[in-house]
């Protein structure tokens, strides 16, 4: 499997002769591919953390209803990049291949390019989000304090997006990263719904903006509490706001903007 990032040997325009070592991250393709059969495209990604990718992808994609409909992963080495050969129920294939797969690359910028059918910010799901967690602004300053140790990938090569989860009291309990945002995302959501009873209470941090994509991926997974980096689109902010999603977002270690749901909130 390919390394994570690779150093290479550059130099400042305004000091040509000095050469120094800088790391950059790896991203390859990744295609998917269920029961053998079945290709369902090609994504760009950092070849870590693939299966937990795959359980997060099939969840968001709405591909599979639960954990359960997925029977086992494996991770197959190609002539340039990877293959997920991902086994699902056959109700769950059978409804797959009835559908109009999108057959092209999706880069690692994008969440939903190339998809024939863009839901409406109000009917991303079938009910809004449940109570949730009730979490204080304290368990949200510590999180965001904690999140940069986390964030290993990206401290050797200052490039690459996170998706975290913290607990009701604000302790990171699990990282993901990624080149592309929307696979960190899925990373993390097939990481925590393998194990539902350890990381059920909390919220999701990440280190990008939230855009539309980000939020129905969010809402699919049943993740009331999210804190974002950067600012939501509008679409995505509706789209939190509908489905009953708490959404803190331009979030820094000292300061971070509620957009809506402060119910679940406290001091």
């Amino acid at each position: 499997m390919s390394a994570l990032f690779y150093p290479l040997d550059v130099s400042s325009l305004s000091r040509p002769d000095e050469k120094f070592s800088l790391n950059v991250a790896e991203e390859v393709p990744v295609s998917l591919l269920f029961n053998g059969i079945f290709p369902y495209g090609t994504m760009m990604m950092t070849p870590a953390d693939l299966k937990d990718f795959a359980y997060g992808y099939c969840i968001t994609e709405q591909i599979v209803g639960a954990v359960a409909d997925i029977r086992s992963v494996n991770i197959v080495e190609a002539d340039d990049g990877l293959t997920l050969d991902i086994f699902i129920k056959g109700q769950a294939l059978t409804q797959l291949m009835r559908r109009n797969v999108r057959m092209q690359a999706g880069h690692s910028s994008c969440g939903i390019c190339g998809s024939e059918n863009v839901p409406e910010y109000d009917a991303v799901a079938a009910t809004p989000l449940g109570e949730g967690p009730c979490l204080s602004v304290t368990a949200i300053r510590n999180a965001l304090h904690e999140l940069r140790k986390w964030q290993t990938l990206n401290a050797a090569t200052r490039m690459v997006h996170a998706a975290a989860w913290a607990d009701k009291d604000g302790n990171i309990h699990m990282i993901r990263e990624d080149v592309g945002r929307h696979n960190a995302l899925d990373k993390l959501i097939g990481a925590r719904a393998c194990q539902p009873e350890v990381f059920h209470e909390g919220f999701c941090l990440l280190t990008s903006r939230y855009s539309f994509e980000m939020a129905l991926k969010t809402v699919r997974a049943g993740i009331a509490v999210v804190v974002a980096i950067s600012a939501p689109t509008y679409r995505a902010f509706r789209t939190a706001e509908t489905m009953n999603q708490t959404l803190i977002a331009i979030a820094r270690q000292d300061e971070q903007t509620l957009f809506c749901g402060e119910k679940r909130l406290t001091g």
